[in-house]
C-alpha cells in the first residue's frame, strides 16, 4: 500500500486507477469486515472513516441500529479540510456501537477482525479504521479517542494511532460519546503519514465551543527525529502488563538511551484512579448525549401504544447491550442523591489526574506508556464488562487530561501480534511528540 505522502504525489488519472484497484482489494479481504459501506463518486485520495463522523449524503450510524435510514445533511469540519487537501471520504468504517467498546464487536453491523490473526479481535472502537490500514486497504483513516479508541486498536493491529490535545481538532460534526473527552485523530501506516493527516484536520473552528483558538504551526512541515529529548519512564505501570509489554517496554528504553534521549524515572497516580473517574465522566457524559435518540427526535422509532411506550421500545430495540449498560451508569452517577457521592468527585479526581500529568512534564518533555496489557485478546473472550473496562487502564489517564499521545508499534510479541507503545506529551505540543515518534520509528527500523 502507498503511503499518504506519496498519494498526495499521484496525478489525477493515477488518483482514478488507484481508486478503482482499492475497491479489488477491498472486495477480497472483505470478510475483516472493516468497511460497512463505500463512497465511489467522490474523486481524490480515498480516505476511511470512522462511522461517527458526518459526511454529507452517506449514511451514518455510529454502528448503531437506533440510527439506521440517518443520512448526514452536511459534512464535519474534518471533511471539510481534508476535502480542501484534495482527500475524499472512501469509506464507511466499522466500529464500537456509538464508540463503546475496545474490541469492536458490539457493531451492528457484526465484529471486525484483525488482520494479523483472524482469531482476534483489531481493538476498538476504532477497529474498522486500524484494520483497514494494518490490512492495506485503506491509505489511511479517521478514527476518534475518548479513552484510548484510536490508540488500542492501532497497537492491537501494529500501526500508528495519534490522538490530539483536546482542543486542537474540531469536533463538529462528530457523533458524540463523552463530549469533555472524544478528539478525532489519524491512523496511518507510519509516523509522517499521521502528522501529515493530523496538519489537515487540525486547527480553530468556530462551529466546535471546546475549539480552542491560538497560532498553528504546521508539524509535518517541522519534523525533527534528531531532537534529543527528557523522556519519563514508568516502571511501576508495568505490573499489571504480560511478559510481553514488559519485554517490549524494556527494549524500548533501551533504544531511547542509545539515541542520546535523557531517561528520567518517575510514577503517575495509581491507574485505579484513572478508571474510576473516567468511567463515572465517560458514562455520565454519554448518558445525557444518547437522552435525544428517543424515536422522536433522532432514531428509528418503533411505535408504541402512547409516547413513554415508543421512547422505551424506540430505545430498547435501536440500542445495544453495552450501549445501554452506560446509559444506565450515567443516569446513576448523575442521579438525586449520587451526583455528589460519584460524578462531582470523578471531576476532583480528573483534576488531580491532569495536574500529576504537569509535575512529571515539568521535568519531561514525554512519557512513555504502554498502550493496553497485552497484545490483541481473541474474539469473545472480554465477556465480562468489567474486563473491558480495566483493559482500557493505559490509554484513559490521557483523555481525562485532554493531552495528545502516539501509539506506534514497537515490538512483535511470541504469538506473532504487535505490542505498541505510546507516547504522550504536553497539551498543545504536537511537534515533540511527533519528533520524538519519528524519532523512535527511525530507530527502530535500523535495529
Amino acid at each position: 500500500m502507498i503511503t499518504l505522502k506519496e498519494a498526495l504525489k499521484l496525478s489525477a488519472d493515477e488518483i482514478k486507477a488507484f481508486r478503482q484497484m482499492l475497491k479489488v482489494k477491498i472486495e477480497e479481504k472483505k470478510e475483516l469486515n472493516a468497511y460497512i459501506g463505500m463512497d465511489e463518486s467522490g474523486e481524490g485520495i480515498p480516505l476511511l472513516i470512522k462511522d461517527n463522523i458526518q459526511v454529507k449524503t452517506w449514511s451514518v450510524t455510529a454502528g448503531s441500529k437506533i440510527l439506521q435510514g440517518y443520512i448526514a445533511p452536511y459534512d464535519a469540519t474534518v471533511i471539510t479540510k481534508l476535502r480542501a487537501c484534495g482527500i475524499a471520504p472512501f469509506g464507511r468504517a466499522n466500529m464500537d456501537e456509538f464508540a463503546m467498546g475496545s474490541t469492536t464487536e458490539s457493531s451492528c453491523y457484526g465484529k471486525t477482525l484483525n488482520p494479523l490473526n483472524l482469531e482476534c479481535v483489531p481493538g476498538g472502537s476504532s477497529g474498522g479504521s486500524a484494520a483497514a490500514v494494518a490490512a492495506g486497504i485503506a491509505i489511511a483513516a479517521l478514527g476518534s479517542d475518548t479513552g484510548g479508541s484510536i490508540r488500542q486498536p492501532a497497537a492491537f493491529c501494529g500501526i500508528v494511532g495519534m490522538k490530539p490535545t483536546y482542543g486542537r481538532v474540531s469536533r463538529y460534526g462528530l457523533g458524540a460519546y463523552a463530549s469533555s473527552l472524544d478528539q478525532i485523530g489519524p491512523l496511518t501506516q507510519n509516523v509522517e503519514d499521521a502528522a501529515i493527516l493530523y496538519d489537515m484536520i487540525s486547527g480553530y473552528d468556530p462551529k466546535d465551543s471546546t475549539s480552542v483558538e491560538m497560532d498553528y504551526t504546521p508539524v509535518s512541515e517541522n519534523l525533527n527525529p534528531e531532537r534529543k529529548l527528557r523522556i519519563a519512564i514508568l516502571p511501576h505501570f508495568l505490573n499489571d502488563a504480560s511478559a510481553a509489554v514488559k519485554k517490549a517496554y524494556d527494549k524500548t528504553v533501551a533504544v531511547l538511551k542509545t539515541q542520546g534521549h535523557e531517561i528520567i524515572e518517575t510514577e503517575l497516580l495509581d491507574a485505579k484512579y484513572d478508571i474510576s473517574a473516567y468511567y463515572v465522566t465517560a458514562t455520565a457524559e454519554a448518558s445525557t448525549n444518547l437522552a435525544r435518540y428517543d424515536g422522536i427526535r433522532y432514531g428509528t422509532r418503533q411505535s408504541g401504544n402512547n409516547l413513554e411506550e415508543t421512547f422505551v421500545k424506540s430505545r430498547s430495540e435501536g440500542f445495544g447491550e453495552e450501549v445501554k449498560r452506560r446509559i444506565l451508569l450515567g443516569n446513576f452517577v448523575l442521579s438525586s442523591g449520587y451526583y455528589d457521592a460519584y460524578y462531582v468527585k470523578a471531576q476532583k479526581v480528573r483534576r488531580l489526574i491532569k495536574e500529576d500529568f504537569e509535575r512529571v512534564f515539568e521535568k519531561a518533555d514525554l512519557i512513555l506508556s504502554p498502550v493496553a496489557p497485552d497484545t490483541a485478546y481473541r474474539a469473545g473472550s472480554l465477556e465480562d464488562p468489567l474486563q473491558m473496562y480495566l483493559s482500557d487502564m493505559y490509554t484513559i489517564s490521557v483523555n481525562l487530561a485532554g493531552l495528545p499521545a502516539l501509539s506506534l508499534p514497537v515490538a512483535i510479541a511470541e504469538n506473532g501480534m504487535p505490542v505498541g507503545l505510546q507516547l504522550i506529551a504536553k497539551a498543545f505540543d504536537e511537534q515533540t511528540l511527533f519528533d520524538g515518534a519519528l524519532g523512535l520509528e527511525n530507530a527502530l527500523k535500523e535495529k
